[in-house]
């Protein structure tokens, strides 16, 4: 295990989500599966307790534990795109999968973790600052799914 991980509490399904991440995201894939060795609240020995799996090369740490807490946009997952199929291709799998969408690049999976599906574009546009920021950000705020020629446009000033 990583001496930084990440943990990720699931209800129960850490082995589905993770098996998900690993055939959705390149540099993924599921480490390792580890059962109770007793009962336990919410559990019962023999039950996966945990998986270790990776999402883009970051460890994580899946936890079965329970519904006693929920995922929050406090945390998300930002996922850097090179174009619109690759955004595309990203955003449909988490969608298109039981998550659901929201504004400006973020989607929830459907076991309630955040993703922002983020063109290399905009974080360009938005690293430029001034009015090519200004632009940006102000057609990026109208959208669900980034659209990468309106970002392109809003750089160039067509907006």
């Amino acid at each position: 295990m990583s001496k930084n991980t990440i943990c990720l509490w699931y209800d129960h399904d850490a082995e589905e989500a993770a098996n998900f991440y690993a055939r959705t995201f390149p540099d993924s894939a599921v480490k390792a599966l580890h059962r109770a060795p007793a009962d336990y609240p919410g559990g019962q020995a023999g039950n996966v307790l945990t998986v270790e799996f990776t999402v883009f090369g970051v460890a994580c740490l899946g936890l079965n534990g329970g519904d006693t807490f929920k995922h929050s946009e406090a945390f998300s997952f930002q996922i850097a795109t090179e174009d619109q199929a690759e955004t595309d291709r990203y955003w449909n799998a988490i969608v298109g999968n039981g998550g659901e969408e929201s504004q400006c690049g973020w989607c929830r999976d459907k076991w309630g973790l955040s993703w922002q599906i983020t063109p290399r574009v905009l974080t360009d546009a938005m690293a430029q600052g001034g009015e090519v920021a200004k632009r940006a950000f102000e057609v990026m705020m109208e959208m669900g799914k980034i659209d990468v020629a309106k970002i392109e446009a809003a750089v160039r000033g067509k907006a």
